[in-house]
């Protein structure tokens, strides 16, 4: 409940956002609750560990108190904003504990499996699943390759050396791959 028994649940995102950073705490405390499932969601489907994501999503809102004046709704909503954060600063934990996320060789049952779990709800808004459809549609080894680099942070190296591929190739499934992503997003938005 919010101020004199109203409830906070239809205050738009940008409006909560904006109480962040007044210091507000009821609206704070609104603006956690909107989005903490997401963005424990997605520092868990990244790092695989519940109490690391815990960390990590409390990470992801204090960098949204500090740098919220920087946020723009023309480039995104309030819900990819946090989410980009969440999951740049998991790709962070990732890199910083040097430990492989999901090995490469079950890459492919991960790619396939379409089971209802927290974290694919947590993702489950438009934009992540028109990217997850147009991941599907590319050939297995660039969607790999996009995968391992896009979702997990792993480098085109890192890439060749779980492929046992050439650096060259890598680089090209990546590229190639996000290519055709975009182009098959940019086509679904005209349609």
């Amino acid at each position: 409940m919010g101020r004199m028994g109203l409830s906070f649940g239809r205050v738009p995102d940008e409006a909560l956002l904006t109480g962040l950073t007044t210091g507000d705490p009821e609206l704070a405390v609104a603006f956690v609750r909107r989005f903490q499932s997401t963005v424990h969601g997605v520092a868990l489907a990244v790092l695989g560990d519940a109490q690391l994501a815990e960390d990590v999503a409390q990470q992801t809102f204090e960098r949204a108190w500090r740098h919220a004046q920087m946020f723009d709704s023309r480039r995104g909503s309030v819900r990819a904003w946090l989410t980009t954060i969440a999951h740049n600063l998991a790709i962070d934990a990732v890199r910083a504990r040097r430990a492989r996320p999901v090995a490469p060789e079950d890459l492919d049952a991960l790619l396939g499996s379409m089971t209802e779990t927290p974290e694919r709800r947590a993702l489950a808004d438009d934009n992540a699943e028109r990217v997850r459809r147009a991941v599907a549609e590319l050939p297995r080894e660039q969607a790999r390759a996009l995968v391992m680099a896009g979702i997990y942070g792993m480098t085109a190296w890192e890439v060749a050396e779980a492929e046992h591929i050439p650096l060259g190739t890598a680089k090209t499934r990546i590229r190639t791959g996000t290519r055709k992503v975009r182009a098959l997003l940019e086509t679904e938005e005209r349609r």
